[in-house]
């Protein structure tokens, strides 16, 4: 059954961003590479910002998702095979762009036998010879739990592994259908016992019709996982088609549940009705350091 709508964005949703020269040169440089993005391909709010400070999220395994969760806005359907040139384009971008914190996400590749890790690993190798100076933070999809599929990735050298697992576990048969919430943790610990400097980092979306104290848990269960670093933002409907919003949980919630993120024993927080997984990520990774 879908839920009443909630009516209109309130003012702290509505975002004005002026174009910059430093966004269309991001533009020129995805259109060059024939690269994708998940700023445009999830229609990300902050795509004006990031792209106007010369920074972008790379979408990488092309731009069909296997699974079709209701609340995304990447499309889904049959993919490609992956792009055996597409790590060095993924690498030259960066180059070219001059990021000091690169993030590489993927569409979810069911399709595939190790859902994709392979190509994650390259494309991370590809980045760090060629941005030696550079940092790599990778936000990978669950794998469809592909035994050595994560350690794949690891062996590559990223050094934030990220892994969202989206919403609290009472809701994924209605938002995260074809995935897991054990699945996903487990994924976060076993990088954590990976050991090394290797930042662990997850994110939810508030708004889908959780309750606080699931909330609570959620991030309870993050910290038992290993998590570092947790990010929570408002989800917003791409279209009609779409799970409708529950709540716009106003900034003043937000601000409780980072404290709370700290108190227990995250690294570090980031929330806010426009936080996303990526939002300031190379900014966040350096605060840690």
């Amino acid at each position: 059954m879908r839920r009443q709508e909630v009516g209109r964005k309130p003012p702290w949703l509505k975002v004005r961003v002026a174009a910059t020269a430093a966004g269309a040169t991001v533009a020129r440089a995805l259109a060059d590479l024939g690269l994708g993005t998940v700023c445009r391909a999830a229609r990300c709010p902050n795509r004006g910002r990031c792209w106007g400070r010369g920074t972008a999220t790379f979408l990488i395994l092309g731009d069909r998702c296997t699974r079709r969760c209701p609340f995304c806005a990447v499309t889904s359907g049959d993919p490609l095979p992956p792009d055996p040139e597409e790590p060095e384009r993924v690498a030259a971008a960066a180059v070219r762009l001059g990021l000091r914190h690169v993030v590489i996400t993927s569409v979810t590749r069911d399709d595939l036998p190790d859902g994709g890790a392979a190509h994650f690993a390259a494309t991370v190798e590809a980045v760090r010879r060629r941005c030696p100076g550079a940092t790599v933070e990778v936000l990978v999809p669950d794998f469809g739990g592909a035994p050595g599929a994560l350690e794949a990735v690891l062996a590559a050298g990223p050094h934030v592994l990220a892994h969202n697992v989206e919403t609290v576990p009472r809701l994924y048969p209605s938002v995260r259908p074809g995935a897991s919430y054990e699945r996903s943790l487990a994924l976060l610990a076993r990088a954590r016992r990976a050991g090394g400097r290797l930042v662990t980092k997850s994110g939810l979306m508030l708004g889908l019709g959780e309750r606080e104290e699931e909330v609570r848990r959620l991030l309870r269960d993050l910290r038992a996982a290993g998590c570092d670093v947790v990010t929570l933002g408002q989800y917003l409907q791409p279209s009609p088609q779409h799970l409708p919003v529950a709540e716009y949980v106003p900034p003043a919630r937000f601000a409780a549940f980072r404290r709370l993120a700290l108190s227990l024993g995250f690294r570090a927080a980031l929330a806010g009705p426009l936080v996303r997984s990526s939002y300031h990520a190379g900014d966040l990774y350096r605060a840690l350091r």
